[in-house]
């Protein structure tokens, strides 16, 4: 759809559209813009120009904004985390590729990919520089430990995992741990870290106290991304490469789980009933929605060019009858 199509369309939804309630924010990272969809029409409703390259966001810790991270233009556009208005920018955030708050709610870190830094903020509702740790090797996803202590970052260049301390902004350790990692969780044990390895078709587990390599599991080509089921167990993954997302068990550690999901499959949310999986799929301009009851394709939906983050508000929505999926590019 073009731009200047949805640009009509947005005019002619008014007020009331726009505070719907069953919305989702995908964010087109090469196209400076995010697109806003209804959960309930299946569809596009709105596509709204924002800083350039926007790549991530995240809900803030009381529960009512998200904030999307603009990398080019330094800042943080707010949204209403249930209406997806948009409240406030905060500026001077430097190249915010990544983002994530401590468990806590007291930090706020991101990860400047094009700048080899991390930069850690404390949190009050504002933004406070405490330190910039300058660090090579393309910093790019983040985790933090349960005690809101630690922060970890994957550094895609340089194959290696850092660990920062969050009070004193020194490096822990910085452990390498295989080619082009990216996706990092921890999972709820605290003592055991996944890394997505972008560059070697797997994921491997770390000790977060040492950084080393305690494990191994072979995913699909182009491992790259993790969203949690839910279930405290089970964690998808995204095999960019191979347009694939597996489901892995975290206490067997093994895939008992996979879904064809063509077009650079990227990131990816839960709607608030659980019942469905959304998944960017970044070289197609669609986002793919899975129904987790049958683990199968449902719908997939154009967006704009290079779609990345996707935020699902967190509201019931009603769906239509399904239609069958497509994953043909959408017309230019």
């Amino acid at each position: 759809m073009k731009f200047g199509a949805i640009a009509v369309l947005t005019l002619g939804l008014g007020v009331s559209a726009v505070a719907r309630a069953d919305q989702v924010i995908v964010l087109n990272s090469e196209e400076a813009s995010y697109s806003v969809l209804s959960r309930g029409m299946r569809s596009e409703t709105q596509r709204l120009p924002l800083g350039r390259e926007p790549h991530h966001l995240i809900l803030t810790p009381d529960g009512k904004e998200v904030l999307i991270a603009s990398t080019v233009t330094n800042e943080l556009v707010a949204l209403d985390a249930r209406t997806g208005e948009r409240k406030r920018v905060v500026r001077d955030i430097v190249d915010p590729y990544q983002l994530g708050f401590s468990p806590d709610g007291k930090w706020f870190v991101t990860a400047a990919y094009r700048l080899d830094h991390v930069d850690i903020y404390r949190y009050d509702g504002t933004f406070k520089l405490a330190g910039r740790v300058f660090i090579d090797g393309m910093p790019s996803h983040l985790a933090f430990d349960n005690d809101s202590k630690t922060v970890f970052v994957t550094l895609q260049q340089s194959s290696r995992v850092a660990a920062l301390d969050l009070q004193t902004q020194l490096v822990k350790w910085n452990a390498e741990v295989g080619k082009a990692p990216a996706g990092i969780v921890l999972l709820p044990d605290n003592n055991r870290l996944l890394v997505a390895l972008t560059g070697e078709d797997a994921i491997v587990t770390l000790d977060p106290v040492r950084g080393t390599v305690v494990g191994r599991l072979q995913t699909g080509k182009g491992a790259h991304n993790f969203w949690p089921k839910g279930d405290g167990r089970h964690w998808f993954l995204s095999n960019r490469i191979e347009g694939t997302v597996s489901l892995i068990d975290t206490q067997e550690m093994k895939v008992v789980g996979s879904l064809r999901i063509p077009g650079g499959p990227d990131c990816m949310d839960i709607t608030p009933d659980g019942k469905e999986l959304w998944v960017t799929q970044r070289f197609l301009r669609r986002i793919a929605i899975v129904d987790l009851a049958t683990m199968r394709v449902i719908g997939s939906i154009p967006v704009g060019k290079s779609p990345h983050g996707v935020f699902i508000l967190k509201a019931p929505a009603v769906a239509p009858p399904l239609r069958a999926a497509s994953n043909e590019p959408d017309p230019k």
